[in-house]
């Protein structure tokens, strides 16, 4: 299931003094008894925190890869790749901080945040503190980002050679002929083999589970006591995976676009769902741009629309724009308008160009960047390593061949696009896990603030509602309306009031809450 990486860009999106927490269970106490992890991995966590804690993480200046100002630290904390085999073979995570900027007597702590994925990097958050709607959080927390394990530095996964990855133009066919889909099946053998050949017997350890395991780490090199969390998209499920298992260690966590954590969604219902509600958004753009077609001229409903849309994938599969942008690239530069209204204008703007014999706009808003395949390539093989590490997936084609074309018949803008991204899972020989029942007890849990549009095509909104019904004491605020994929920090200032208040105060607001929805974007 592709779920944006949040907060990726900047300009993208009563105080109580140091709350004083009583010290943490040991890995024979509450938390143990608690945690469904093996006793060996239990007892592993507890050893590689101990070890984090004692030796705490030596920040300082950034590596020029990392792009950084100066006013950001940064530094890295070890982690075992196998939690059962503490003492075995260790990687290193990078993190990144900035300080908070108000009164010390009024800090309460490090905010640790994910952008999702899996595959995000979180390394630039501290750089939000900048801007006005975190400036009141940022004045009471440490921003802390990192990067997961297998992303960016932090031992990266590679699948393929970079070069050789999402070569450009390709096609996305709708409703795929039988010899296409065979050409996928070899593609997704061929990925499944490299990503195994590449990475050896380590590629079973990069799972959600770990990435909770490492959260866990890393909060005790921080010295919190307890965990102070800011997960987006993806970030929601390995965030509720770590409530699961570190109940007593949460001291405020908010779940911005929740993924749906149900263990029969986890991954394979959970992607079916998400192309049916790129749907919905795909016409909620259609329309949009009917509206304004005096601006765009791509139609005056949505159904010509549409029209535009196919007579454009018609000529790029005869000549690829620039030689770079064929079907696929321009199916992928629209679906950017599922996860976010700020990409309406940009995407109408580009076909109508296109439409019209400009290629211009449209090559530069679609064709891949030759300088980026490496961070694209290794995100990927890091989604890929997750969700089918997760959850065993199916392994007959028969069965994503039936359910994929079922689907497409009333969902075809994604479902076969999205079918393909994951169809290396049907061919994954690693060991798979059982995915976790994410719940925690009532009494070993703080509150905790769920955030949600009601319109989210990349973790459908029933998501949220599950994830709300297992985790008890915790609020949702509901963003009547509208469909961006990350809410959080974001132009709604009904959002960011609920959201200041619970990271401030730790006051959550009634458990069903709304706010109503942001303005669809001008046309320009």
């Amino acid at each position: 299931m592709r779920t944006a990486a949040l907060y990726g860009t900047v300009g993208s999106l009563v105080l109580t003094g140091l709350t004083v927490l009583a010290p943490l269970p040991t890995a024979q106490g509450a938390d143990a008894l608690l945690s469904p992890d093996g006793p060996a991995e239990a007892r592993g966590v507890a050893l590689a925190a101990e070890r984090a804690a004692a030796k705490g993480i030596a920040f300082g200046a950034c590596p020029a890869t990392e792009n950084l100002p100066r006013t950001v630290e940064c530094g890295t904390v070890s982690v075992p790749v196998d939690y059962a085999r503490p003492n075995g073979r260790h990687i290193s995570l990078t993190v990144s901080r900035g300080r908070a900027t108000g009164p010390r007597s009024a800090r309460q702590g490090a905010l640790v945040f994910n952008p999702g994925g899996p595959g995000g990097s979180g390394m630039i958050f501290p750089l939000l503190a900048g801007l006005p709607q975190w400036q009141r959080v940022a004045e009471a927390y440490d921003f802390v980002g990192y990067a997961p394990r297998g992303v960016a530095h932090s031992a990266p996964l590679s699948c393929v050679d970079p070069a050789t990855f999402n070569q450009a133009p390709d096609d996305a066919p709708e409703q795929p002929t039988a010899a296409y889909k065979k050409q996928q099946i070899a593609k997704a053998r061929a990925y499944a083999r490299g990503c195994r050949t590449r990475n050896g017997a380590d590629l079973q350890f990069f799972t959600s589970r770990n990435n909770a395991r490492d959260l866990d780490v890393l909060r005790a090199a921080l010295g919190e006591q307890r965990l102070n969390y800011l997960g987006a998209s993806y970030g929601t499920y390995f965030g509720a995976v770590y409530a699961t298992l570190f109940p007593g260690h949460v001291r405020r966590m908010v779940f911005d676009s929740v993924v749906n954590p149900d263990p029969h969604h986890i991954w394979y219902r959970n992607n079916l769902d998400q192309s049916a509600a790129f749907e919905r958004r795909w016409t909620d753009w259609r329309r949009w741009a009917a509206r304004h077609d005096a601006v765009y001229h791509l139609g005056r409903t949505e159904q010509q629309v549409l029209a535009s849309y196919h007579r454009a994938m018609r000529q790029l599969h005869r000549r690829a724009a620039g030689g770079r942008v064929g079907p696929g690239q321009l199916q992928g530069a629209l679906v950017r308008a599922g996860y976010t209204d700020s990409a309406w204008a940009s995407g109408a703007r580009a076909l109508s160009a296109y439409l019209r014999g400009d290629d211009g706009p449209l090559v530069a808003l679609a064709a891949p960047s030759a300088s980026g395949a490496p961070a694209a390539e290794n995100s990927n093989a890091v989604y890929t390593a997750v969700e089918c590490n997760d959850a065993p997936w199916p392994r007959s084609w028969h069965k994503w061949d039936r359910d994929n074309t079922r689907l497409a018949r009333r969902a075809p803008f994604e479902t076969w696009a999205n079918a393909f991204m994951n169809l290396p899972c049907a061919y994954w020989t690693t060991p798979r896990q059982q995915p976790l029942d994410v719940r925690v007890p009532r009494k070993a849990f703080p509150p905790v603030l769920l955030l949600a549009a009601e319109r989210d095509a990349a973790t459908p909104y029933a998501g949220a509602l599950e994830l709300l019904r297992r985790l008890p004491g915790a609020s949702l605020v509901t963003e009547r309306g509208a469909g961006t994929h990350g809410i959080g920090g974001g132009p709604n200032t009904c959002v960011n009031a609920h959201l200041d208040h619970y990271l401030l105060t730790g006051a959550l607001p009634p458990r069903h809450t709304t706010c109503p929805g942001r303005p669809q974007p001008r046309a320009n």
